[in-house]
């Protein structure tokens, strides 16, 4: 077998097979793994035309594509490498790789063989690569194994849908049933860096759904969980277990892959960086600043990123949503501009959507912001938080019978959500202007105990005090809402009603009715 090049060069670019990676000028770009494969196979075609099928078997090994997907992945190969003419499309045939391609040190490069890349690449795990192994039934009832197959189908295709994962196809997986290959065998095979394998047991009415995450390259256990429920409506229960478990694997796959040294650090790996701050830890100030400067980091790099661009948007009005920011006004208009030129960069990522969304939110424009997390939740169902904005803004402008269902559901979804604080306070909210005050201070008191850093609650449980009576308490409530606000906001109701944000005019009749009563009876002055 021909031995693997080390390089490949080709203009001012450079491919290094064994890391998966394309270096411009000596710098990393970044690059999906779809397109990788897509790029060599045609560099090793030696310059013959490559037919569509043949790039896509390539890129989606025993998956059925529609042709669009492979136009996504040449239009973004010739944004990468800056040249359209580097890739020839022929008409009705394929395409063609048209630039020279050198040995390190400018030499032409011989011809390439096919081999080397399909003997080896498989072997190369991209971040974040995984498969879903098919999960074992542990039932007695041995016709109970359609329904460990949905759990394994529906699992392949939520974790295909984050923005992240390479994930391997169904058909592959299945592939390795009732096979006793071990992980490290499967990795290798793959070129996956993560394997996952699960068992379901039904006995009677009662179903546990069992799942592990492997480290395909040091065959090591990182997380597991084991998931108990009545049966129910099964394809119900399929879809709930599969949507917790593909959340929860997505926090711990970013948390790993973050924490993996670099020693040339890529816009890549700022983003997992700044993606582990964010769904490893509460939401500070502090916090806040740090993921800001990875993405501006990911963003010098690779100013064209998709997730550089729309993560950093998010998260700039994120803190102003949160009010952890000096410069409310700089990081709208910055978050604007960025989520603004990601979706016309593009316009059917659910990130960028997702971007847009918060800085709607964060502009007051809740019916706008419904359209971009409808948007969101038609590409990725378990985005959580675009769940719990959605009830949110259904919520603000009305729709009162939507708030508290989607942030139950959020909760349930993500029961480790460093966010989850806000789920709990938005369902206090909704109390609240029910007044329901005694509900709304159980909810509330919950989302300062997820969150101590935030205002918020303590100025809700102030009006909710209020509106009991109990002046103590909420003086004391909103002395701490004062303590950690960024503004002065609370300063009176004249500021209060200003600053918002609080919605259309049914919201703002609830309010007066409610919470700015109960503020008043906690001591903040009309002016």
């Amino acid at each position: 077998m021909p031995e693997v090049p080390a390089s490949v060069e080709f203009g001012r670019f450079s491919i290094l097979p064994h890391r998966r990676e394309v270096l411009a000028d000596g710098r990393p770009i970044e690059l999906g793994g779809r397109a990788f494969d897509v790029l060599m196979a045609l560099i090793e075609a030696n310059g013959a035309v490559v037919g569509k099928d043949e790039l896509i078997g390539r890129a989606w090994p025993g998956r059925i594509i529609e042709e669009g997907n492979l136009r996504a992945q040449i239009k973004a190969l010739r944004k990468a490498l800056a040249d359209r003419d580097v890739i020839r499309t022929v008409a009705g045939r394929g395409y063609q790789f048209t630039a020279e391609v050198r040995s390190p040190g400018g030499r032409a490069q011989a011809p390439i063989e096919h081999e080397w890349t399909t003997a080896v690449v498989p072997a190369v795990a991209a971040r974040l690569s995984i498969v879903v192994l098919p999960f074992i039934n542990l039932s007695d009832d041995r016709e109970q194994q359609y329904f460990a197959d949905g759990i394994t189908e529906d699992l392949t295709t939520d974790l295909s849908r984050l923005s992240e994962m390479s994930v391997i196809s169904r058909n592959t997986a299945f592939a390795y049933r009732n096979r006793s290959a071990d992980t490290k065998q499967i990795g290798r095979e793959l070129g996956v860096r993560y394997v996952l394998e699960g068992s379901v047991q039904r006995s009677g009415n009662r179903v546990r759904v069992s799942a592990q995450l492997i480290d395909a390259e040091s065959d090591t256990h990182l997380w597991a969980d084991r998931l108990d429920s009545e049966a129910g409506d099964l394809f119900a229960l399929q879809n709930e277990i599969t949507s917790r478990i593909a959340i929860a694997l997505h926090l711990e796959l970013v948390g790993t892959e973050a924490a993996r040294p670099a020693v040339r650090p890529d816009a890549l790996d700022y983003i997992l960086r700044a993606r582990a701050l964010y769904l490893g830890r509460l939401p500070t100030r502090q916090n806040y600043a740090e993921q800001i400067v990875l993405y501006e980091r990911a963003l010098a790099l690779d100013p064209d990123s998709e997730k550089a661009q729309s993560y950093l948007a998010a998260q700039l009005a994120g803190r102003v949503l949160e009010q952890m920011t000096d410069s409310a006004g700089s990081d709208i208009a910055r978050a604007e501009m960025l989520a603004d030129r990601a979706l016309a960069m593009f316009p059917s990522r659910p990130l960028a959507h997702y971007a847009k969304g918060q800085v709607l939110r964060a502009q007051q424009r809740f019916e706008e912001a419904i359209l971009e997390y409808e948007t969101v939740l038609a590409f990725n169902r378990n985005w959580v938080h675009a769940i719990a904005a959605l009830g949110f803004c259904k919520f603000v402008t009305g729709s009162f019978e939507e708030a508290i269902p989607a942030q139950e559901r959020a909760i349930r979804l993500s029961p480790r959500d460093p966010q989850i604080w806000l789920y709990y306070f938005w369902i206090g909210q909704v109390h609240l202007m029910r007044s329901r005050a005694d509900e709304a201070i159980l909810w509330f008191e919950r989302a300062h105990a997820a969150n101590p850093e935030q205002p918020f609650p303590h100025a809700y449980l102030a009006a909710a005090y209020g509106l009991k009576n109990e002046t103590g308490r909420a003086a004391t409530e909103l002395a701490q809402a004062r303590r950690l606000s960024s503004d002065d906001r609370y300063s009176s109701i004249a500021r209060l009603r200003v600053v918002g944000p609080f919605g259309g005019p049914m919201i703002r009749a609830l309010l007066e009715a409610t919470y700015f009563v109960g503020l008043r009876n906690a001591g903040v002055p009309e002016e």
